[in-house]
């Protein structure tokens, strides 16, 4: 396996982490900048070649000045770079996995939109013009432009590969310790973070996006994805179905009661779930793929565990 990075840094850390594992079994290809025009093209030459490629990276947080250049460029020229890279490049390759986002799938402008129930079949209509207001619909549009993007460059190329595409919703999960400190902190572990130190005592905050996935589940839709003959060509919408805020702050102080002094308390305002919400079709994931969701309470034990190690 080879695995990109951006630094020298990031590689010595992986491989400090992982010592007895070995160059053939674990290398490392530099990409500094995703968007540039040609990142990819030496990072997909191997020997032994490849016969599948994930690509995972593509910027997810609020704090851009300039939504085209820090998300839409980033999202959509490195999803293109990389596809036309291991067209060019890389014959061997039969599948190319791409982490997309439920961003492609929502429509923003229909809120909770009850009655309606989201599937693989849905796409956001969000507009270049809209995306330019401001870094959330940025974020949205960033992910299905480059997901449209693919499915084009697949339609119109005809290469080697087929694609899978993978359409996750909030993704929470235990950290990799080694990758991670509680500032530099993943956008949808933040708020465990907050509710577990007590930054949400006197008010839970909205729960934005109510359906969820463990990290350990999405990793493992994407090596099935990379696999499985029934794969090709589709689009997952992966999630384990909903959750809520309050619900996190509930499984924090049943399962870690020495916590309660920095925890909201029962009677705490804020974090409910939606009265009424649009439903999910997960059917696919569950199906082709054969994944089994952990739960809630699974997921947040085990990453208020790998937080503390960091010092939460």
């Amino acid at each position: 396996m080879v695995t990109t990075v951006r630094s020298e840094e990031k590689a010595r850390k992986i491989k400090e982490a992982h010592p007895d594992t070995p160059k053939d079994k674990l290398d490392f290809a530099f990409v500094e900048d995703i968007a540039k025009e040609g990142a990819f093209d030496e990072a997909i030459k191997s020997d032994p070649p490849f016969e599948a490629v994930i690509h995972t990276a593509s910027p997810f947080h609020f704090n851009v000045t300039d939504v085209k250049k820090d998300l839409l460029d980033p999202a959509v020229i490195g999803t293109t770079g990389i596809l036309k890279a291991v067209k060019k490049s890389a014959p061997t390759v039969k599948r190319v996995v791409i982490t997309s986002s439920f961003a492609s799938i929502v429509d923003g402008s229909k809120g909770n939109w009850p009655g309606h129930t989201y599937s693989e079949a849905d796409w956001d209509p969000i507009t270049e013009e809209e995306a330019i207001k401001n870094p959330v619909n940025g974020y949205r549009a960033s992910k299905t432009f480059a997901e449209k993007a693919a499915w084009e460059f697949v339609e119109k190329e005809k290469p080697n590969f087929t694609l899978a595409t993978m359409c996750p919703p909030l993704v929470l999960g235990p950290i990799v310790h080694y990758l991670n400190s509680l500032d530099a902190l993943n956008t949808s572990n933040q708020r465990i973070r907050d509710i577990m130190t007590g930054k949400s005592k006197d008010e839970i905050p909205p729960t934005g996006t109510f359906i969820w996935v463990d990290v350990r589940d999405l990793a493992l839709a994407h090596v099935k994805a990379a696999e499985l003959p029934g794969a090709a060509n589709k689009r997952f919408f992966i999630t384990a179905g909903y959750f809520s805020n309050r619900e996190i702050a509930d499984i924090i102080r049943d399962a870690y009661p020495d916590l309660e002094s920095r925890l909201p308390g029962k009677d705490t305002k804020g974090g409910e779930m939606a009265k009424e919400i649009y439903g999910y079709d997960n059917k696919r994931t569950v199906e082709v793929l054969g994944i089994k969701f952990r739960t809630l309470k699974e997921s947040i034990v085990d990453t208020v565990k790998s937080l503390q190690a960091v010092g939460a």
